[in-house]
């Protein structure tokens, strides 16, 4: 009899010394970005269908960019996991940012589903920059590039900032990936 009292009680105990040890909401947030390490091909296709359009549309117009943002005399792999994990968030927030600009209906409707795929890993990716690294400071290579965005957001006209994100979707997305290996990548 005082063995059934006693099983309740320890577990009630118990409950408390663990909830005391592990704050609510410190196991709720991990980083698993593992998702993103092999893309599903109809996301894959819904961005290549998207970047197709867009280049259609750019054979019409008269558009003159010499934004260069996406040529980088490194590649991601040189960067540690932290830097990787804060230059895709960076290349997300600017390619979210311009998907999210007003355009022709048809247009707008192609680029919905890979504006909720980046949308989706931007906030996947935060959640890991929040958890293991909130304090990362950037290396040189990869604070020069951020410096180099912000001026580019204040001097390229929308357009171009645009037309510049959506081309090199590929890029983010294999800059995604090797943020996603936690390893070396390729």
């Amino acid at each position: 009899m005082l063995c059934l009292g006693f099983i309740p009680l320890l577990a009630l105990v118990l409950g408390a010394s663990l909830g005391a040890a592990f704050p609510p909401g410190a196991l709720k947030k991990s980083c698993s970005l593992s998702k993103y390490q092999f893309l599903v091909p109809h996301e894959l296709k819904a961005v290549q269908k998207m970047k197709e359009q867009f280049e259609d549309i750019m054979l019409l117009s008269d558009r003159k960019c010499n934004t260069r943002l996406f040529h980088r005399k490194w590649s991601t792999a040189e960067l540690s996991v932290p830097d990787r994990v804060m230059l895709v968030e960076a290349e997300l927030d600017l390619t979210t940012a311009m998907l999210g600009l007003p355009a022709a209906p048809t247009f707008a409707e192609t680029r919905q589903r890979p504006l909720a795929f980046l949308s989706q890993a931007r906030e996947d990716l935060r959640g890991c920059m929040a958890t293991e690294a909130p304090s990362h400071q950037p290396s040189g290579k990869l604070r020069h590039w951020l410096q180099k965005l912000q001026t580019a957001k204040k001097t390229e006209t929308a357009g171009c900032l645009e037309a510049s994100a959506i081309l090199h979707l590929f890029q983010v997305l294999n800059d995604l990936r090797c943020a996603a290996l936690r390893e070396q990548c390729t």
